[in-house]
């Protein structure tokens, strides 16, 4: 009986682009394969004309070679024939079946060892703390490997057995049809091995948890969101694979004095309308728990700001300091007394333009406008 055409084997015309090919092998291979038909034998004879076909024109040479002397290319005495596939014929399907049947063609992992999970632990520090920088003492409940057994998960005085269902491999290969596939072996779920007698301590998972404390190093300068990380530090890893990291994340609580802006601090500080008006100083806290003063000119308007040059934090890593603004308010007096209104009154009516220059110029601008429309109405 003579063979039929490959192209017609796999639907598509001689033309055909390499994509097209692989198109049209999914299709087919999905509709045709032994698991989605099992028992029916018509069904695995297309399975392998669509395999066979498509080895063939998916390789340039062979393609080029059939497309001129068709199936008696690979006939005796034509070279290889189309079943001659060579050692890399099962990774050339494995990404294809992988994604219709969702196997794999490898080998399995078997006993390899798996690193532990990372670790999250949230820390709230003071603004003093994030510029002095400070060590820190934490407490981590977390999975340790297991020391009655030693991190195996069995008993002590035995040891886990090789899987008699996989051998090992953690996978089992099941032939059907053309094909030789592969699947996690159920016996071990892909470990290769099985525990006869689990650790007491562990209940045979390798790990236990305990509560460890940690010394954590935070330097000056750190800022709110700030990460540290405690390599192995994280959970301890399975069948003795590496531990995973803990990350530190720092946070920064509100302070009552200052507000931070990167290296800089901010701060407002009230003062009286005279002080304003004739000048004088005034002590502020800084950061580093000392004192500075703050010389305030005459005349001084409410909203000046004035800045302390290195008395900011420092920068996380880099010899550098911010600096520290100090905002003035100037406090508007209440309830006065009659002698302190009497004066107040006295006051106003001996000032000036130059006593006032903000408010004259302000004023005078708007009696010009107000004219102006006047005049224009």
């Amino acid at each position: 009986m003579s063979k039929r055409c490959y192209y017609e084997t796999l639907e598509v015309v001689r033309a055909a682009s390499d994509a097209d090919l692989k198109t049209a092998f999914r299709k087919l291979a999905m509709k045709w394969h032994p698991d989605r038909n099992p028992g029916d034998t018509t069904c695995e004879q297309r399975f392998k004309e669509i395999n066979e076909a498509y080895e063939v024109l998916k390789d340039p040479d062979k393609r080029a070679a059939y497309d001129r002397f068709g199936h008696a290319a690979f006939e005796q005495g034509m070279g290889g024939g189309p079943h001659d596939f060579g050692p890399g014929f099962g990774s050339a399907f494995a990404d294809i079946f992988e994604g219709i049947f969702g196997m794999a063609g490898g080998r399995g992992r078997g006993n390899r060892a798996e690193r532990g999970a990372d670790l999250r632990y949230n820390m709230e520090i003071s603004l003093e703390e994030a510029f002095a920088g400070k060590t820190a003492q934490v407490r981590i409940p977390t999975s340790v490997s297991c020391e009655a057994c030693s991190g195996t998960g069995a008993k002590a005085g035995t040891k886990p057995k090789t899987c008699p269902h996989c051998a090992g491999a953690g996978r089992i290969r099941h032939a059907q049809g053309f094909f030789t596939l592969e699947r996690t072996c159920t016996g071990c779920q892909g470990r290769g091995q099985v525990i006869d007698s689990p650790c007491p301590t562990c209940s045979g998972s390798s790990r236990v948890t305990r509560e460890r404390t940690l010394s954590v190093n935070i330097p000056p300068g750190v800022e709110d969101g700030t990460r540290i990380r405690l390599s192995g530090e994280g959970e301890a890893g399975v069948r003795g694979g590496p531990a995973g990291d803990l990350y530190i994340f720092l946070s920064l609580a509100t302070h009552a004095f200052f507000q931070r802006d990167g290296a800089d601090l901010h701060c407002r500080v009230p003062i009286s309308m005279v002080q304003a008006a004739l000048g004088g100083e005034f002590e502020v806290p800084t950061i580093d728990g000392g004192k500075t003063r703050v010389k305030v000119p005459e005349g001084t308007q409410s909203g000046r700001r004035f800045r302390l040059h290195g008395k900011g934090m420092p920068v996380l890593r880099a010899r550098q300091t911010g600096d520290m603004y100090v905002q003035v308010v100037v406090e508007t007096p209440q309830k006065l007394t009659k002698r302190q209104r009497e004066l107040l009154n006295e006051f106003e009516k001996l000032s000036s333009q130059d006593t006032h220059p903000e408010s004259a110029g302000f004023f005078g601008k708007m009696r010009e406008l107000l004219g102006g429309r006047a005049g224009s109405a």
